[in-house]
């Protein structure tokens, strides 16, 4: 029995599955956290901090050594600079570091505005792009940019200590900001600006869906306890080594519902939105997998039972209640001013219907976010939504979603989609197989299918009502 590793390297920890070439099963299961630090919108963890986790995390499943091949999933968007030694010349600011956030603005004025800016590099910028963390970085620390000579994204830097390659891959590097999922390649463009100025050479070789990024050099196997020689597969972004491990076919979607909310899609060719709804990535399978979030999800539901004293699980009919929980801003719709609104009390209204219109709200935000993904990756309205995420397994979130999308659910049994996703990459690559095929036959999306139900259409009305209502103040305030 072969065995494969695949790494979710994600904001806070790094996950590792060790599973069973031939079959997906899972043999062993290692976790180990690491830190993100800084204030006043800075988000960084060291790199080397991530190096100590996958040892560690590696240690724990007690078959590292067993380990046939190997592929890193990585949080999307992040910045590693390393001078020409290949060592960290800083903390590298992450996805959530927001002090990027002029730059991305400046950037996209650049382009020619949003419009130019999509098309071009797939998405409209903002500060999570690593091309914005460059661009500050130039700004208010020359010095270390001058001495980088290489700029990495976190999985890619991983996979350098595991093989001593610059590799990327096509999913991952499509959340820079400076490679177009049209022509495949760099943005010469983008790199020459006067306020990015990044040499090509600097950056890592793009690779394909079952691309190899070297084997496992001396050094990586007395630190992580992996045989000299595994092979190491490309890796990819999380979402779309997730999708990749649920193996999504067109005209199905995936919901995620984590503290906020994500949706995507397999399309057959690369997406644009000037907007800025629609993030134009690429997808681990050598599709397209156009992306959109909203900003609230479970935390949201968290808050509100909280506040009502109420299990999460513990609603009634909503009747007249709408509630936009939009607590944190919204980004589906793109309101990043909204509150949460709540209308159609009465004196007997039941606290518990208060909190079923919370789900409806979230809800229904989270399925116009689907709809939105529908101009390239056409949705079949028969196709199930793959449900995953830590509330997919909550019987309000999965009978909400079905009641107000009259479509068929399909709620995901595994976890740590991924690192399953990166196995597979690592399976491919060992087997040379397709990855597809491999996830394909592993069957991941394993789980509960429910059955359509009717569209709950009274409570979409009231929540378009309401939403009416309340946007224009959302639009002008502050």
């Amino acid at each position: 029995m072969a065995l494969v590793a695949g790494v979710d390297c994600s904001t806070q920890s790094t996950k590792v599955l060790v599973v069973d070439a031939e079959d997906g099963r899972l043999v062993a299961a290692g976790a180990a956290s690491h830190p993100v630090e800084g204030t006043g919108g800075a988000r960084e963890t060291d790199p080397r901090e991530w190096e100590a986790s996958l040892a560690e995390a590696l240690d724990k499943t007690g078959r590292a050594g067993e380990v046939a091949a190997i592929s890193i999933g990585g949080q999307q968007h992040g910045l590693v600079v390393l001078d020409g030694a290949g060592v960290p010349l800083r903390k590298a600011p992450l996805w959530n570091d927001t002090r990027g956030a002029p730059d991305a603005a400046w950037l996209v004025e650049a382009f020619g505005g949003p419009d130019e800016c999509a098309k071009r590099v797939g998405s409209v910028l903002t500060s999570s792009f690593t091309v914005a963390h460059w661009a500050w970085l130039r700004r208010n620390e020359p010095d270390v940019a001058g001495s980088a000579r290489k700029v990495l994204l976190p999985h890619d830097y991983l996979t350098y200590r595991l093989s001593g390659g610059f590799f990327t891959d096509r999913s991952d590097v499509s959340g820079t900001g400076w490679w177009s999922p049209v022509t495949e390649s760099y943005e010469a463009g983008v790199l020459d600006l006067p306020s990015v100025a990044l040499p090509l050479e600097h950056l890592p070789e793009v690779l394909g869906p079952e691309g190899s990024a070297g084997e496992v050099r001396s050094s990586a196997s007395a630190q992580f306890g992996l045989a000299r020689g595994v092979p190491v597969a490309c890796g990819a972004g999380d979402n779309a080594a997730a999708a990749l491990a649920l193996s999504v076919q067109p005209g199905e979607a995936g919901v995620s519902l984590g503290t906020s909310g994500t949706v995507f899609a397999p399309a057959e060719a690369p997406s644009a939105d000037a907007t800025g709804t629609v993030a134009g990535f690429a997808g681990a399978d050598g599709r397209y997998l156009p992306l959109a979030c909203t900003l609230n999800a479970t935390v949201a539901i968290d808050q509100v039972s909280g506040w009502l004293g109420l299990d999460r699980e513990d609603v009634a009919p909503s009747g007249e209640v709408v509630f936009l929980p939009w607590m944190g801003g919204e980004r589906t719709p793109n309101v990043p001013l909204a509150t949460g609104t709540l209308s159609g009390l009465r004196y007997e209204t039941d606290k518990r219907s208060v909190l079923q219109a919370a789900y409806e709200g979230l809800v229904a935000t989270l399925l116009e976010a689907t709809s939105l993904l529908d101009r390239w990756a056409p949705q079949d309205k028969g196709a199930p939504l793959l449900l995953v995420g830590g509330g997919a397994r909550g019987r309000v979130w999965q009978e909400t979603v079905r009641r107000l999308s009259g479509r068929p659910v399909l709620v995901v049994e595994a976890g740590e989609l991924v690192a399953y996703g990166a196995a597979v990459q690592a399976a491919a690559l060992l087997s040379s197989k397709a990855v597809v095929e491999v996830a394909a036959a592993w069957q991941v999306r394993r789980g509960t299918l429910l059955d359509a139900v009717d569209v709950d259409e009274a409570t979409l009305a009231r929540i378009s009502s309401w939403r009416e209502t309340v946007m224009p103040g959302f639009l002008t305030a502050g």
